[in-house]
């Protein structure tokens, strides 16, 4: 990985990680320990709320044996935006919480949303917990599905438009580490794997997603030291706004895509 590929860290989100493992799993690619291990090798998760347990919490491995019976097809992600609900079900709690958090899990009729919480262990180190909101659905919703043809194009176009834009404003004067990330993103060399099942294609569009949606989150914090004024502030944002899109569906296209036969 070149060093300015470094600088931005690849992360990908909570729901697309389990929404892939998940997949994979169901379609017999993975076995349930592997999909358990990924998914909890940072991080401690625990579902709350879930249907059908007497518990208020519990692990992660005892609740995704609700997914048992799915095909894979019936496990998506959504990434909603406020102005941008494509994917989520009607107005309702699971809705709500998802449009608050960003991201989301449909699996026929269940819903889960992410809420990670920082603690401080009694010798003062920090940790993160994730805590998956379960949410009942009344209907398993209708799928919304961008192909990934079609998302990598749009993907590439916001992405070159984008970044001459922020080269205009000299972004590298906000966030000097942004600079060397930017010129990544036109070749990036570096890749952040799906599981088993997905084509070339889609694994692709993944790897340089993840990569923009760690951009963007760097390039939409607040400037160090204030050297953002609201003007630029607002040229910022509405630079990001058509990159946020093509990167929300690209990421959506790429964990919903069809396995490979």
């Amino acid at each position: 990985m070149s060093p300015a590929a470094q600088a931005v860290t690849l992360t990908a989100r909570r729901s697309a990680r389990l929404v892939t493992w998940a997949r994979a799993w169901r379609a017999g690619l993975v076995s349930f320990d592997e999909i358990v291990d990924d998914l909890t090798a940072e991080e401690e998760q625990h579902v709350r709320d879930l249907p059908g347990t007497w518990r208020e919490e519990v692990e992660l491995r005892e609740a995704l044996p609700v997914l048992a019976k799915l095909h894979p097809d019936e496990i998506r992600l959504v990434l909603p935006a406020p102005g941008d609900p494509r994917g989520l079900p009607g107005p309702g709690p699971f809705t709500s919480h998802a449009l608050l958090a960003g991201e989301g899990v449909i699996a026929s009729r269940l819903g889960l949303v992410p809420e990670a919480r920082q603690h401080v262990s009694g010798s003062g180190v920090s940790f993160t917990t994730v805590v998956w909101r379960a949410f009942e659905l009344p209907e398993a919703p209708s799928g919304y599905q961008v192909g990934v043809r079609e998302a990598d194009g749009a993907l590439t176009i916001a992405l070159t438009e984008t970044t001459t834009r922020l080269v205009r404003l000299d972004v590298a004067q906000w966030r000097p580490e942004l600079a060397g990330a930017l010129a990544a993103l036109r070749k990036p060399d570096s890749e952040t794997d799906l599981p088993p099942g997905y084509d070339p294609r889609a694994r692709r569009l993944y790897a340089r997603a993840c990569v923009v949606d760690r951009v963007l989150s760097l390039a939409g914090q607040a400037a160090p030291g204030g050297a953002l004024n609201s003007h630029e502030a607002q040229q910022r944002d509405e630079a990001l706004r058509p990159l946020a899109v093509a990167c929300r569906n690209a990421l959506v296209a790429a964990c919903n895509a069809p396995f490979e036969g």
